[in-house]
């Protein structure tokens, strides 16, 4: 019976080596892109930064390759005056520099060649929603049950005329899902932070969280998980430098727990 039961444990002991080692296998090859706001951007196109979460996230994957299409200040949701404009750089909240030209640029890349079909596109976006949600005054004009009203692709449709939180998420999952099918699309909510009443935070993640489950997307809730708690880092930055952009240390332990948290959702 004890050797029964040691032969158990030594075949259970291989199996879960075996799962292990294929695991960081597929890390290693996947091409991965991130698409987000300050928080992703300020690691870097090529998420080297130490201040960027996805300098910790690369170095713990360990993927054939990853690039950020990143950029400060942009947002989920679009405004009457957005159009397509993949030239255009900026670092502050503008109506051009929203999500929907990310994934644009994006595809531009792969068609030119520069960029490998990504295996894995993870969405880090939802601050500047909340931060400055009076500028984006429909942000919340409709549910996520209402935003899927309309069954059928929404991706014909100009982004000027998505005007929703919840329409914007499900329009740039569409336009990923539509030019990378293989792709695996995960979003990543709102960190907290001392720019935006908590409520504001949680009431994004919510939307988009609701819309990731209607399209069958992960989700993460960094508002959760990662640490940042908005009143400490009101009372003394720990993780954040100004209460809304990681540290070092704080970039470091996100990027960390994301691999945890995301290398699960690969396999």
């Amino acid at each position: 019976l004890i050797m029964k039961v040691l032969h158990q444990i030594y075949i259970f002991i291989v199996l879960l080596l075996v799962s292990l080692s294929s695991m960081a296998q597929g890390a290693r090859g996947l091409n991965i892109v991130v698409l987000g706001d300050s928080n992703t951007s300020i690691g870097g196109d090529s998420c080297t930064l130490d201040r960027g979460w996805t300098r910790w996230f690369k170095e713990s994957m360990q993927p054939a390759s990853m690039r950020s299409y990143a950029r400060s200040g942009a947002t989920w949701t679009n405004t009457t005056a957005t159009r397509l404009n993949t030239q255009e750089y900026t670092e502050v909240l503008a109506d051009c520099n929203v999500v929907y030209n990310q994934v644009e640029r994006l595809t531009l890349a792969y068609r030119q060649g520069s960029q490998p079909a990504p295996d894995v596109i993870i969405i880090a976006a939802g601050t500047n929603d909340a931060w400055f949600k009076q500028r984006r005054p429909l942000l919340f004009s409709k549910t996520a049950e209402q935003a899927f009203v309309q069954t059928a692709f929404i991706t014909g449709r100009k982004p000027s005329a998505i005007l929703s939180l919840a329409e914007s998420v499900r329009y740039g999952v569409e336009l990923l899902m539509e030019r990378f099918p293989k792709s695996r699309i995960i979003l990543l909510t709102p960190m907290q932070t001392t720019k935006a009443p908590y409520s504001d935070v949680r009431r994004v993640g919510d939307v988009i969280e609701e819309v990731g489950r209607r399209m069958s997307v992960p989700v993460v809730r960094q508002d959760h998980i990662t640490g940042v708690y908005s009143n400490r880092e009101l009372r003394k930055p720990f993780l954040t430098s100004d209460g809304t952009h990681t540290s070092v240390e704080g970039a470091r332990r996100n990027g960390r727990l994301l691999a945890r948290q995301i290398e699960p959702l690969l396999f």
